[in-house]
């Protein structure tokens, strides 16, 4: 549902009546929804124990989260952008130190990072976002759909953080838990995603060292009802054959039967090769080149002793000459094998994890905050970075969703229109990217030096536009003065630090 917005310059309407119910109607919608995600110090609590327990293990279990863009059968680029008031932007927080970049190479910015969330079907999925200027310095900018769950009748999804720098399991400045969430009205009440975007607040950081580990017994350990961890060591077979048989340790104590040598094709990863020893007839009818039986180099012919030639029973050809030298011709070709492997002998060690955790600060103060772009012109160059994971429609999986990856181009300067998302007025960008792209920003005038650049805009549609069963484009809402409606009345929350109990 598109707003009804009164002309700007005082335009006289036809009528007073006219003019009073279109001031009614537009007055009667409110900008902005702010939906509460973690309000309380007990429920932001139980929130950061959720995602850090067992060392970050829900981090690691989640996968990326996309709205599935496969049934989008029209895209329809036309027209242009009017703005109801002029360009605006807002200044970055916490640059980088000013250095002079020589290369080509792209700086990722510290404020990047994989927003978590649990979706009303209860799965553990992640998003893309980023820190962004605020007044505490405690705001996430991010796709609006990574908020609402657009597919169960727009409930707020739970268990909502964003962890700056993600990187296997890992938060390198903390977790950030996600206490209310502003995104516009049409969207979480029309589903419009001409207005998919949300500005969330989130409390202090909370981090430390989540896997400090003691060395227990097996029993200890069964006992032990916290984080706990086992690790298999090699050992030699004088330590197995003395541990399995003791009673006390033989459990702990476990082997793996050697595999056999396995012939295999070049092409086989892990295959290599080396030379077997073949008749003459056999070489001269072998092919040249790389492959299995193939020739492995030239005949190769040796000088030996007389009883040495005489005793010799193998494959190669025994000659002599007229001085009485004795020689023998081997003959190779190639074989491709996998290597087989010796019986190995292992011991289990089992540790009790400790948890380290303490507040770290304001998401702000840590990563620095992005800037904040509004009514600016289309057919700029943005840079956008995020996380991509899924898998195109095609099945092809080119991304792990382990490291941030980037584009870079200019916005298409016609807007983008898909009837079946309400979508009329979306910015694109011509980048391959699949799901857990969601929610990156595009940032204007990104200096590689500073790491730092202007929010103008957040992935949130993929699109195949070749027809080929691969993403090619994505687009945005086009930031305007109701984004920086939305983003002003998120900006001047305060959420402070989690004072209640922490994970132990």
């Amino acid at each position: 549902m598109k707003r009804i917005l009164l002309p700007a310059g005082g335009a006289i309407l036809a009528t007073g009546l006219l003019a009073a119910g279109l001031a009614g109607a537009a007055q009667a919608e409110p900008t902005y929804d702010a939906t509460e995600l973690a309000i309380s110090d007990a429920k932001a609590a139980e929130v950061l124990n959720f995602w850090s327990k067992s060392n970050y293990a829900a981090l690691r279990q989640a996968t990326a989260y996309y709205w599935d863009n496969k049934d989008v059968k029209k895209v329809v680029e036309k027209g242009g952008y009017v703005g109801n008031t002029k360009p605006g932007n807002i200044e970055p927080i916490g640059a980088e130190k000013k250095v002079t970049v020589k290369s080509h190479n792209v700086n990722l910015p510290k404020s990047i990072g994989k927003v978590f969330f649990e979706g009303r079907d209860g799965n553990l999925y992640w998003c893309s976002g980023t820190s962004i200027q605020s007044k505490y310095r405690n705001l996430v900018a991010t796709a609006g759909h990574c908020v609402y769950d657009i597919k169960a009748n727009d409930e707020v999804v739970s268990k909502w953080v964003f962890v700056p720098g993600y990187y296997q399991g890992k938060a390198p400045w903390g977790i950030y838990v996600g206490k209310q969430a502003f995104t516009h009205y049409d969207l979480s009440t029309w589903e419009d995603f001409d207005r998919d975007y949300a500005f969330v607040t989130v409390y202090n950081g909370v981090g430390g060292v989540l896997n400090d580990s003691k060395k227990v017994t097996r029993d200890e350990y069964a006992a032990y009802k916290g984080a706990k961890d086992t690790k298999k060591v090699e050992v030699t077979k004088p330590e197995f054959d003395k541990g399995i048989l003791d009673p006390k340790t033989f459990p702990d104590y476990s082997s793996v039967d050697p595999t056999p040598e396995k012939e295999v094709g070049p092409d086989t990863p892990g295959a290599v090769v080396s030379q077997k020893e073949v008749s003459e007839k056999t070489y001269k009818d072998a092919s040249t080149g790389r492959g299995q039986g193939f020739k492995y180099g030239e005949p190769v012919t040796v000088t030996v002793d007389k009883k040495t030639y005489e005793d010799y029973k193998g494959l190669g050809n025994k000659t002599t000459d007229t001085a009485g030298n004795y020689f023998i011709t081997s003959f190779y070709v190639q074989k491709w094998y996998i290597p087989g492997t010796d019986t190995k002998y292992y011991r289990t060690d089992y540790y009790i994890l400790g948890h380290s955790i303490k507040d770290v600060g304001r998401l702000g103060d840590n990563t620095g905050g992005q800037g904040f772009a509004w009514n600016q012109g289309t057919g700029k160059v943005v840079r956008t970075f995020g996380y991509p994971y899924a898998k195109h429609p095609d099945g092809s999986k080119p991304y792990s969703g382990v490291t941030p990856k980037w584009c870079y181009g200019k916005t298409g300067p016609k807007a983008t229109k898909v009837a079946s998302l309400k979508i009329e007025e979306h910015v694109s960008l011509k980048c391959a990217v699949t799901g857990g792209y969601n929610g990156a920003p595009w940032l204007l005038k990104y200096s590689n030096a500073k790491r730092m650049g202007y929010v103008n805009g957040v992935t949130s549609v993929l699109y195949d536009t070749d027809g080929n069963d691969r993403w090619d484009y994505m687009s945005s809402p086009y930031f305007d003065e109701e984004t920086h409606a939305v983003y002003s009345a998120a900006a001047n929350v305060w959420s402070g630090p989690i004072t209640g109990r922490l994970p132990k």
